[in-house]
Order: structure tokens, then C-alpha cells, then sequence
């Protein structure tokens, strides 16, 4: 019990992983921390992650973000684009973190953030805690080939899965004593694909999921929960995604800080 008491009371760094629509899930992770009373000193995201960190980071409750997350659509994230890099754009996801919280940096952020992107040119990671929030969000975001690149400081950048899914590292450097990371792919069975898109992004999470086991190796604690019976592109199921991410994060985090 001793060791558990000096658990609650260390500086707590949360990664929230990429998975697209299963996203969702990450504000019922938000709500299961906020009932338990445990505090985040520290926060990570890559694409979807990225997503729900930001609000967080910035001081969106996990039921502000229930609102927000239950009305996505793909519609109202991407658009046909002309581009030769990608077949969407996602610059509405980036308005609508500007909707959310204002055109913000990060140092204005209530909660240490950082997001990670990949370079599209060299294939490293790319660790952005400076600069305009939601540019950040649209590069770590932009699954490749799906969605169009985003340009920050002269460098092409897109999701950051190929290098970091659950970006886990990062919190260590921003101070974090304990490490929390939430692979929402942990459990995924793959299924035929109903669409382009289907294909696209089943063939990326395919390709980083192994990488995910590697990365989320070296957190304290990995919260997995099983979205296995889910789409990675079906947005409809977004209450029920929450409600698994809640149930499975209080089970996970009770067990270890309890």
C-alpha cells in the first residue's frame, strides 16, 4: 500500500496514442482520471492523441470534450484535396482546436504539452512544444497519404506514428516521474476494409502497431483498452468508444494506484 501512496503522489505524465476514430476513447482515460482524483503534471499526443491533449492541455474537461469528440464527423475534419502529397486535407480539425481554445501557443497551456509529427523528408521525429497549437495538431495528424502535409518551419510533417504512436519518451524530458501511455491499437483485430479510406489507414496501423509495443515498453503503466469490435473510420460509435476507454482506465489505474 506504501508503494502505491508514493505512486499517487509523483509528477504524472499521460501519452495519448493515435487510432483515428477509436480516439474517442481517450476522453473516457480523461474522465476516469478525474474521478479517481489523480492529477496530470505532464501530457503527450500524436494524431488523434494530439487532438484530445491539446484540449486538455489547455483546460477542455473531459465533459467539454464529450461534446466536441460525439459531434465528429469525417466531413467536418477533412476536405478533397488538390494536393499531390495526400487525397484530404484536415485543416478543420485545426479550426476547430481554434474554435475550442483560441488561435494558442503552447506556452499559454495550463498543463505542459508536447506533439509528435514525423518529417516526411527524413523520417524523424519531430518534437513540437513551440509555435501555434493547432498547426501542430493538423502535422501529427496527417496520416500519410491520406491527408495532406503541413508545413511548420520548412519541413513537410505528417503523423507521428511511424516514429512514436504513444509517445511516451517525451514525458520523461518535460519532467514527468511516472509515465502513462494509452495504446488504443494494443487490442485491435484487423477486418475487411469497407473503403479507400478503410484501406489507407488500416495499412499504417498495421505498419506502426508492432512499434507501438516497443514505445509503450518503457512506460510505468499502458492502458489498453479492447476496441477490437470497432472502426478506425466509423465516428458513430463515439459514446460507446468513451464509455469502454473510461471503464477499462479506472479498472487499470485503480489496480496501480490503489
Amino acid at each position: 500500500m506504501k508503494i502505491k501512496w508514493l505512486r499517487r503522489n509523483k509528477k504524472i505524465g499521460l501519452a495519448l496514442g493515435g487510432g483515428a476514430a477509436l480516439g474517442a476513447a481517450h476522453v473516457g482515460v480523461l474522465r476516469a482520471f478525474d474521478e479517481l482524483g489523480l492529477q496530470i503534471s505532464y501530457i503527450s499526443g500524436n494524431s488523434i492523441g494530439a487532438y484530445a491533449a491539446t484540449l486538455f492541455a489547455f483546460g477542455k474537461t473531459w465533459q467539454e470534450q464529450m461534446e466536441l469528440t460525439t459531434d465528429m464527423k469525417w466531413i467536418e475534419v477533412s476536405n478533397i484535396s488538390i494536393s499531390k502529397y495526400g487525397l484530404l486535407t484536415n485543416k478543420k480539425i485545426g479550426q476547430k482546436i481554434i474554435k475550442a481554445i483560441g488561435d494558442e501557443e503552447f506556452k499559454n497551456a495550463v498543463i505542459p504539452l508536447a506533439i509528435v509529427a514525423s518529417n516526411l523528408n527524413t523520417g524523424v521525429k519531430i518534437i513540437l512544444k513551440e509555435g501555434k497549437v493547432a498547426s501542430a495538431v493538423m502535422a501529427s495528424t496527417a496520416i500519410p497519404g491520406v491527408f495532406r502535409p503541413v508545413e511548420i518551419d520548412g519541413k513537410l510533417l505528417v503523423d507521428g506514428g511511424i516514429v512514436e504512436n504513444v509517445p511516451v519518451s517525451l514525458l520523461r524530458d518535460m519532467g514527468a516521474e511516472l509515465t502513462i501511455g494509452v495504446n488504443l491499437n494494443g487490442k485491435r483485430k484487423y477486418k475487411k476494409p469497407e473503403n479507400l479510406f478503410s484501406v489507407l489507414i488500416n495499412s499504417y496501423y498495421t505498419l506502426i502497431d508492432n512499434l507501438s509495443k516497443v514505445h509503450t515498453s518503457k512506460a510505468d503503466l499502458v492502458i489498453e483498452p479492447d476496441l477490437s469490435a470497432y472502426s478506425l473510420i466509423d465516428t458513430r460509435n463515439s459514446k460507446k468508444l468513451i464509455e469502454i476507454g473510461y471503464e477499462e482506465a479506472k479498472k487499470a489505474l485503480t489496480e496501480y494506484f490503489f
